[in-house]
């Protein structure tokens, strides 16, 4: 059994994902406190790691609280990744139809005002029959500039957040999907170091790359990823010894959808794993899709705003904090 604390801002607001931020001026990737605001007089409690206020939480049960056991809590910093090819693609086919649309009659531009049906842009996502999924130009799909520009935003939002002491805000363990999107935003966010201290400049943090926090994959050609070897000489300062036990070639990916059950219990095992860690600080960079299985089962003993700020959709970069407790 898990419980998630959500993170908010300073002034208690939800920043309603990056597009949420910038309308109300504030840093999309900012983080925050673990603040939880289950009753109404919920305040942040006493913190016993790096001075950052995630060892105890407070929440629900009835009481209005909850206290943890500090060596069974992680904070877990989880980054959806940023713009790939893929969304570029399926952006502009949605933008091409509305155009095709609006080109219409009257009556029908006047009742249809966004596309009446996604198969177009799925379409696009698919592998021929004849095709094998790797000669698509989408599958693996790789950052656009604005993603990579998204990645060093973020990286440079780390770069100068004060953290326990510290003035930039350090990890102990980086986990990232092995699909190249995610690695080239983990790069960009952690390939090198984080900052100095006394004069010393401190060694950038381990990248770990896992299978478990890939995104759904199955049907659409930009889920499946390269071969272990190919990621490996992508990227030579990744850890791929959690993929050794796995297969060089993709084995997950196929023209069958993973299913959502099977989704969400491929999240709990990561969760799981997670938890059995004994870094106290994590960032996982991963996928909006596969983050919405996983959020999308915790928050409903929390209050309406909090859970909708918790299982939202994560929009591309966008940095999620939260505590993860294993009461198991």
């Amino acid at each position: 059994a898990f419980r998630f604390e959500p993170s908010f801002d300073d002034d208690g607001d939800d920043d309603g994902g990056i597009i949420g931020a910038i309308g109300r001026g504030k840093n999309p990737w900012e983080l925050t406190s673990v603040v939880s605001r289950s009753v109404d007089n919920a305040i942040l409690a006493s913190s016993a790691m790096m001075g950052d206020g995630f060892e105890f939480a407070l929440g629900p049960p009835s009481s209005g609280f909850s206290m943890f056991l500090a060596d069974r809590t992680t904070k877990v910093h989880f980054i959806s990744v940023s713009e790939g090819m893929h969304n570029v693609a399926v952006r502009r086919t949605l933008e091409s139809k509305e155009e095709e649309e609006e080109e219409g009659d009257a009556e029908e531009h006047n009742r249809v005002r966004r596309p009446r049906s996604g198969s177009s842009a799925e379409g696009f996502l698919l592998r021929k029959p004849d095709e094998l999924p790797s000669d698509h130009p989408l599958h693996d799909a790789r950052l656009t500039r604005r993603g990579l520009k998204q990645a060093r935003t973020l990286r440079t939002m780390l770069s100068s957040r004060p953290s326990g002491g510290r003035p930039f805000t350090a990890f102990d363990l980086v986990v990232v999907s092995p699909l190249t999107r995610a690695c080239e935003t983990a790069r960009a966010v952690f390939g090198s170091s984080p900052g100095s201290m006394g004069g010393i400049e401190l060694p950038s943090p381990r990248i770990l790359v896992r299978e478990d926090c890939r995104e759904r994959y199955g049907r659409y050609v930009c889920d499946g990823r390269r071969s272990v070897a190919e990621l490996r000489d992508e990227f030579p300062s990744f850890d791929f010894d959690e993929m050794m036990g796995e297969s060089d070639a993709d084995e997950l990916q196929s023209d069958e959808r993973e299913t959502s059950i099977e989704c969400r219990e491929r999240a709990l095992r990561l969760l799981e794993w997670l938890s059995g860690r004994p870094q106290k600080c994590v960032a996982v960079v991963t996928h909006s899709e596969f983050l919405r299985h996983l959020f999308g089962q915790f928050g409903d003993n929390l209050r309406d705003e909090d859970r909708s700020c918790l299982q939202r959709t994560t929009g591309n970069c966008e940095l999620r904090s939260v505590v993860l407790c294993s009461h198991g």
